[in-house]
């Protein structure tokens, strides 16, 4: 019997290779003789370059730039020599939690570090780019990035504009002759959740601009600055799905650099070969440390159960915290959800031996399946 093992991270507890790895020992405790295939995975947010490495046999690039605030930090990167692909989470450069809750300030964050990244990768011989985007303290529509690949933004008078999306307002002239030549022979796939418009009540600055500390006066000045950085670059993306994440960085890889935008676990099951390493397998277990009925947005499970209808594979998700409504899974494809955690069990002693756990549940699901 063949079983794929596809989980995403269990927060706080294990990674996606260790969740396999825990997966591993629980199968062959019960049937010592299963072929396990361990594919790890994500949704485009955190976690999607450690998955992707692991998955593809890649590295882990660390590098010194700016976070949102102009700081310098260590980032990480992931980048797989052999298919000439860089991984890279926005949030690892530019994201909220890199910042204090007392610090953060929405109108003058930038994505400068997201293009550092990038152009990191570019001297390494990228060609190919998955850029998660989620988590980010920005609001600037991507012009950090743009600054850091070598576009110019400029005022009336001809002087740079500072960071942040705030300075959009004062924004006369786009000039994209500097940029790094080598993007216009670069592929960008965006793993991208968020359907958000750049623009409007559904926008960047409304909808995640409160929840990086702007007040509704800052959402205002956010809105009418992005406004005139869409009217300026006479855009053609800012109805896009998508174009409003990660405060408008995909806006501006979508307009700018030719990306295109998929929901993240779509481009991560394609990227790391699932349906591929599904053909022929009897059982696909996935998991994370919590389901609900919103897992059905775009979550790891519901993905790989989606890509499991395309070969018949049975699912079963294995997770540490199971909702009541998470029963809703059961209509979409997947057999049976399994809790790894036993009721009453203390959050921190959950997360610890969360790798335990998981390894018995799953011995114990193929033992009331198989009678071994």
């Amino acid at each position: 019997m063949k079983i794929v093992l596809a989980p995403d991270s269990f927060k706080e507890s294990m990674s996606a290779a260790e969740a396999i790895s825990a997966m591993r020992d629980g199968v062959l405790a019960a049937l010592p003789d299963t072929e396990c295939v361990g594919v790890p995975m994500a949704d485009g947010g955190e976690g999607t370059v450690d998955a992707v490495v692991d998955a593809l046999d890649g590295e882990i690039v660390t590098v010194e730039v700016a976070d949102a605030l102009g700081r310098a930090i260590p980032a990480r990167y992931g980048y797989v020599p052999g298919r000439r692909l860089a991984v890279i989470e926005m949030a690892a450069a530019a994201g909220l939690e890199l910042i204090a809750p007392d610090e953060r300030d929405v109108l003058r964050a930038s994505t400068f570090g997201v293009g550092q990244l990038i152009a990191h990768a570019l001297d390494r011989g990228a060609g190919e780019f998955l850029v998660g985007l989620g988590g980010s303290a920005t609001n600037d529509a991507g012009v950090g990035m743009l600054t850091a690949l070598g576009a110019s933004l400029t005022d009336a008078a001809g002087a740079p504009l500072p960071p942040g999306g705030a300075a959009l307002a004062d924004l006369h002239r786009i000039d994209l002759s500097g940029l790094d030549p080598r993007l216009a022979h670069v592929r960008i796939q965006l793993a991208c959740d968020v359907t958000a418009p750049l623009l409007g009540p559904g926008g960047a600055s409304a909808v995640f601009g409160p929840q990086k500390g702007a007040t509704p006066d800052d959402v205002a000045r956010l809105e009418a600055a992005l406004t005139r950085f869409a009217a300026v670059a006479d855009a053609a993306h800012t109805d896009t799905p998508g174009a409003g994440a990660a405060g408008g960085l995909g806006f501006a890889l979508l307009e700018f650099l030719g990306a295109t935008s998929r929901p993240g676990v779509e481009v991560v099951a394609e990227t790391v070969g699932l349906e591929q390493a599904l053909r022929g397998a009897q059982w696909v277990f996935t998991g994370e440390g919590g389901v609900d009925a919103q897992t059905l947005l775009g979550k790891t499970p519901f993905g790989v159960a989606r890509v499991a209808a395309r070969t018949g594979t049975r699912v079963v998700i294995f997770a540490g915290r199971v909702a009541d409504d998470a029963s809703v899974l059961l209509d979409h494809g997947v057999d049976e959800i399994v809790g790894i955690t036993a009721p009453g069990t203390p959050l921190a002693e959950a997360l610890r031996t969360g790798p335990q756990s998981l390894a018995r549940a799953a011995a114990d699901f193929l033992r009331r399946h198989y009678g071994c």
